[in-house]
């Protein structure tokens, strides 16, 4: 690992990083949001909508000395996407971190046979497509500024899901959606490596979120059975613990990996 410069961002007195985090406004991205802020980024949270009080609210968890920016778009709209990055580069002057966070579920489980041609696109279209070009756009900015920093300063962190890699028929079309996204980040750690930008995905595994809602009772019940080895629901902010370390430059020395928050459901078992 690099070690602490004048040209460190970690370093006291530094000016803070910058991160983008879609779909920030809450559930996993706002514990995202606010493991961020106490690694010493400000963040700007991007978001469909805004209720209003909702800046409040993320700032109930984030550190007092953390700017936070909101910038409304629907990163599905690609035609929207030149505005929503120029706002969210100009907030503070600069990007350091992209966190993909944003994504859609299957509204209502269901057998594979079923699945509906607007939903199988709803998911790829959020989920996949969305991502990819928002990422194109924001790398290509970032590539064309100055670099900030120690080696794994800057990063791209897609959020993916534990269905990237273990089936799941009554939600296909997601599962399969998010394998795609790990495939993604392969490609841009293997695109963007050379230019000091670290790629990383997180695989969420049973978080309690208002989208893992649907599915709580029948999950509680596994749980009741000692589902995973880490036997518990997670938590946004045990995701947001997981980003932000990566954020921070703490692992330079790996690209591509992914990192599974989910209590060791990933584990085969006999």
């Amino acid at each position: 690992m690099s070690s602490t410069s004048e040209a460190d961002p970690a370093a006291p007195g530094a000016p803070r990083r910058v991160a983008l985090v879609t779909g920030g406004a809450g559930g996993i991205g706002g514990g995202i949001v606010a493991a961020l802020t106490r690694r010493g980024f400000d963040v700007v949270v991007g978001d469909r909508t805004f209720r209003p009080g909702r800046e409040a609210d993320l700032r109930e968890k984030a550190d007092p000395a953390a700017r936070i920016a909101l910038v409304e778009g629907d990163i599905a709209d690609l035609e929207d996407h030149p505005r929503f990055v120029d706002e969210a580069f100009t907030a503070f002057g600069r990007l350091d971190c992209l966190v993909n966070n944003a994504g859609v579920s299957v509204a209502s489980r269901g057998d594979l046979l079923d699945v509906s041609v607007a939903s199988y696109d709803t998911n790829f279209a959020v989920n996949t497509r969305a991502a990819f070009f928002l990422t194109q756009r924001v790398c290509r900015r970032m590539l064309a500024a100055e670099p900030h920093g120690a080696e794994g300063a800057r990063s791209v962190v897609f959020i993916s899901s534990s269905n990237a890699a273990i089936a799941a028929p009554e939600r296909g079309e997601y599962a399969m959606s998010k394998a795609a996204v790990s495939m993604m980040a392969k490609l841009f750690a293997v695109r963007l490596a050379a230019h000091g930008i670290c790629v990383y995905e997180v695989r969420p595994g049973l978080i309690r979120t208002p989208m893992t809602a649907v599915a709580r009772d029948r999950f509680d019940a596994l749980l009741a059975q000692g589902f995973t080895p880490i036997n518990r629901w997670g938590t946004p902010e045990d995701v947001g613990r997981a980003v932000s370390s990566l954020a921070a430059g703490e692992v330079p020395f790996a690209t591509g990996m992914a990192v599974q928050v989910d209590g060791g459901m990933h584990i085969h078992q006999y």
